[in-house]
């Protein structure tokens, strides 16, 4: 039996997209069409720009070939309590009638006290055919408790460059991730760059197998068909005779992990690089997934959307 995790489904060229990054359209220090060619210098087939509660839907530089993917980020702080606490969703959206936003459509904070409370902001942008994304749950102060309970995400952010760089915070949710997926939530993880200074954009993309068309595009991450990185490539993630197997660019070390089970770690020889490792995931510990982190030398990571057994 052959499971292929659906990243690496086919030959198709895998596309490098950015899907949450600030302009001089909020409170981003670069213009739009200075960010677009920022990303088109260093490889982006697609890019959305998500400025806070103002929708986009322009491409502001076409001349970079850069698809654009209409978006914005949508907050809501908690009205009581003490200190710091709030919610942040990514928006993405078709770039035809379907979309219920308009160009510089523009809206208010919400204001709610919980996950319960804030789902009706969830169900707005869903129904407004945009799919949603939970952004930087350490910086938001929100450990999972704050957030098992939202329907709908399709993904959650594992790395945040801004709050990288800034605080030292969201470099790697994955136990936050494991959490949820240890629950039964279905959700994806992708890497992003929350840019507001120059040099915050172009540290954590995903790279997706799609046609590069915004349909397809947004079809792909709904199904998982991605993988994120902050530098590291990973280039297949399947099993295959009971055996799982990673391949990937040189790297330092592969984990292997998954809720209820302690993370396998497999490194280079003499701490040379390697470019594969395999697992026997069926040796009795009962996985219901398992996804990988794959690190290089220089510290940065990569991780694969799980491959679920059950």
């Amino acid at each position: 039996m052959l499971i292929r995790q659906s990243a690496f489904v086919g030959n198709r060229k895998m596309l490098k997209g950015g899907l949450h990054c600030h302009t001089t359209r909020s409170d981003g220090k670069g213009t739009p069409e200075e960010v677009i060619r920022l990303h088109a210098k260093n490889g982006y087939d697609f890019l959305a720009i998500t400025d806070h509660s103002k929708y986009n839907l322009k491409n502001y530089a076409p001349d970079a070939k850069v698809t654009i993917i209409p978006g914005m980020e949508f907050a809501s702080n908690f009205e009581a309590g003490h200190g710091f606490r709030c919610f942040h969703t990514i928006a993405l959206g078709p770039d035809d009638e379907t979309n219920g936003f308009r160009q510089d459509e523009t809206f208010k904070e919400g204001k709610s006290n919980g996950q319960d409370e804030y789902q009706k902001y969830l169900d707005w942008l869903h129904q407004k055919n945009n799919i949603t994304i939970y952004c930087h749950p350490q910086w938001s102060s929100t450990p999972v408790r704050y957030f098992d309970r939202l329907r709908g995400n399709f993904a959650m952010e594992l790395w945040n460059s801004g709050d990288a760089i800034e605080n030292d915070m969201d470099t790697d949710n994955g136990s936050y991730w494991d959490e949820l997926l240890g629950m039964g939530n279905r959700i994806y993880g992708v890497a992003v760059d929350d840019g507001h200074s120059m040099d915050e954009h172009c540290n954590g993309w995903v790279m997706v197998n799609a046609e590069n068309k915004v349909k397809d595009i947004l079809h792909a991450l709904t199904e998982g068909s991605f993988y994120a990185s902050c530098g590291p490539v990973i280039r297949d993630f399947y099993v295959e005779d009971n055996m799982l197997h990673i391949k990937t660019g040189p790297c330092s070390r592969i984990l292997f992990q998954s809720d209820c089970h302690p993370t396998v770690k497999v490194t280079g020889k003499d701490g040379g690089t390697i470019s594969e490792a395999s697992l026997d995931y069926l040796d009795g510990r009962g996985y219901r997934y398992v996804r990988a982190t794959v690190i290089d030398q220089q510290g940065r990571r990569a991780w694969t959307n799980p491959i679920f057994f059950d």
